[in-house]
């Protein structure tokens, strides 16, 4: 797996790079095929905290989670339990809902994410559908109205392109964009 690592406000020393590639290289043994693109490490520090964001790309999935601590190779550590336990719950999930072949191609069946089961399934149960009619806004307008109504995302029709898009807070305080391919 090739590996881009970035640091933020940090210089990424060789010890850091080879501590960063040797715990990603361990995700390998989950996967059938080698991701889409480069796995991308970003590697920052604010104030008191070391912040680890990983991103890898496979194909029909994408493997993304950021860690804080006070410790740079303890939140290095976090993120990749973090992205192994993704990767056994959407294998279990997928093992469940198309129960032979449909997730063989990204996911390893001699990892050891194959043995991993859900005890509880509630996390899985839908419990709350809701329908409302979206009338056409700006981007702007869409982070009101969601600050407006006190969530972290809001779904809205885009005047500026005609689609469907959602505008989410982030854990800095700032605004995300998702709009569709």
């Amino acid at each position: 797996m090739n590996i881009n690592i970035r640091g933020e406000n940090l210089e990424v020393t060789g010890a850091l790079r080879e501590y960063v590639e040797k715990k990603l290289n361990r995700l390998e043994r989950y996967l059938d095929i080698p991701p889409e693109s480069d796995a991308h490490v970003t590697l920052r520090v604010q104030k008191d905290r070391q912040n680890v964001e990983v991103t890898i790309p496979l194909r029909g999935a994408v493997l993304r989670a950021e860690v804080r601590n006070s410790d740079m190779y303890a939140s290095i550590d976090l993120v990749v339990d973090k992205l192994e336990g993704q990767i056994r719950k959407h294998k279990t999930k997928a093992n469940r809902k198309f129960n032979k072949g449909g997730i063989r191609n990204l996911f390893a069946e001699n990892g050891a994410a194959t043995t991993a089961t859900f005890e509880d399934e509630d996390d899985l149960e839908l419990v709350r559908t809701k329908k409302f009619t979206m009338k056409p806004m700006d981007v702007e307008e869409a982070i009101l109205q969601m600050n407006l109504i006190g969530h972290n995302f809001f779904v809205f029709a885009n005047m500026d392109n005609n689609q469907i898009n959602v505008v989410y807070k982030r854990d800095d305080g700032r605004y995300g964009l998702i709009e569709t391919a």
